[in-house]
C-alpha cells in the first residue's frame, strides 16, 4: 500500500483522513486493480465467480487477434486459464506450482 504513487508523503492529519484514504484504496484494489496472480482480473471479479467468464472472453479476443494478424505474434498468447488455488502469503520455501497441483488434486478427490 505504501508503495502506491498516491500514498501520502506526509502523515495523515487525523484518523478520519486515514480512513478515507484507505477506503479509496480498498475500493480501487478490489474493483479496479487487475491482479497478476489471479489472471489479471479484479479481486471482486474473482470473489463473485466472474473470473472464469472474463478469462474465457480474453482468451477468445486474443485468439481472434492472433488469427487476424499472426505476424504480430512471435509465440503463443498469454495463458488465460483460471488459477485454481490462490495463496495470500505462500511459504517462500514451497514450490508453489507443485503445491497448486497437489491441492487441486486433493480438492478433486474430496
Amino acid at each position: 500500500m505504501k508503495y502506491r504513487p498516491d500514498y501520502p508523503k506526509k502523515a495523515f492529519a487525523n484518523l478520519a483522513e486515514a480512513r478515507q484514504w484507505v477506503q479509496r484504496f480498498v475500493q480501487w484494489y478490489n474493483n479496479d486493480h487487475q491482479h497478476s496472480a489471479i489472471g489479471f482480473v479484479t479481486p471482486s471479479q474473482r470473489h463473485a465467480g466472474q473470473d472464469s467468464a472474463v478469462l474465457k472472453q480474453r482468451e477468445e479476443v486474443y485468439a481472434r487477434a492472433k488469427t487476424a494478424n499472426p505476424r504480430r505474434w512471435s509465440g503463443d498468447t498469454r495463458n488465460w486459464e483460471r488459477v485454481a488455488i490462490v495463496q495470500l502469503n505462500p511459504d517462500k520455501n514451497e514450490e508453489i506450482g507443485h503445491v497448486k497441483v497437489a491441492k487441486e488434486e486433493q480438492l478433486k478427490a474430496a
